[in-house]
């Protein structure tokens, strides 16, 4: 089984996705991996790029496809009119490119591949990032881990002749703050810091808009499968799978 997995720049269930594709590679699933330009900073950020390797190790349908490196009409989005994947999962989905999809807007490395993947007649699915399925509408509150940040309640740059964390960040990333552009979520500098002012996977509060829940109920109306998380992409492709 060949599946192209979409990967957008949301940290809201990140890991979780990275880990159920780690458990198809398992199962013997080929996986390609395509990344928007967004995805490319927050998987870095959480530390969880190198993870693609071992999921996509580089033959043919499993390669990791970068937005970056593909030009703007993204020419191996066009394997999927040639049929070759038997399903596309995007996950995690963020709210950004749910709407485009919604709006048929294809004008991305992801929106392109979920566009000529439904006109290629394969079937999609997706895990949205901001959706609340046991509501009514779709809204409510969710809650999301943070990716690594200074407490600066907690630390005490005043006081330190040098800054531990600063000295072991092998990314030059730390100074006063973190820059999340060049963390790759190594934690190098969490013990390094002796007041431990520096935190990771904090939960924090989202509230899922209207629109945003709007449109995730009509990509269920385009014909795109909505899944609750990244763990029932397991089940659903083994359905696909059985069916076949």
């Amino acid at each position: 089984m060949n599946v192209a997995w979409c990967v957008t720049g949301a940290g809201h269930l990140l890991k979780e996705s990275v880990e159920t594709f780690k458990r198809l590679k398992e199962q013997g699933v080929r996986i390609t991996t395509f990344v928007s330009r967004a995805a490319e900073e927050v998987l870095r950020m959480y530390g969880l790029f190198p993870q693609l390797e071992k999921i996509s190790s580089g033959g043919y349908l499993e390669e990791v496809f970068l937005e970056s490196e593909q030009g703007a009409s993204f020419p191996k989005a066009g394997r999927f009119l040639l049929k070759k994947y038997s399903a596309v999962v995007v996950s995690p989905a963020t709210a950004n490119t749910v709407a485009k999809i919604a709006s048929g807007i294809a004008d991305s490395l992801v929106t392109n591949a979920v566009s000529l993947a439904m006109k290629g007649d394969i079937p999609v699915f997706v895990v949205p990032t901001d959706f609340v399925f046991d509501s009514d509408d779709g809204t409510g509150v969710l809650r999301s881990k943070m990716p690594y940040t200074i407490d600066r309640e907690v630390c005490r740059t005043h006081e330190c002749k040098r800054c531990p964390p600063a000295e072991v960040c092998p990314k030059n990333a730390i100074s006063g703050q973190i820059d999340l552009l060049r963390c790759d979520g190594c934690a190098l500098c969490v013990p390094a810091c002796p007041y431990g002012a520096i935190r990771g996977g904090e939960s924090v509060e989202i509230r899922v808009r209207k629109v945003d829940a709007r449109n995730v109920l009509t990509l269920i109306e385009m014909g795109i499968h909505v899944l609750r998380e990244p763990g029932d992409i397991l089940e659903a492709l083994a359905t696909l799978r059985s069916r076949r």
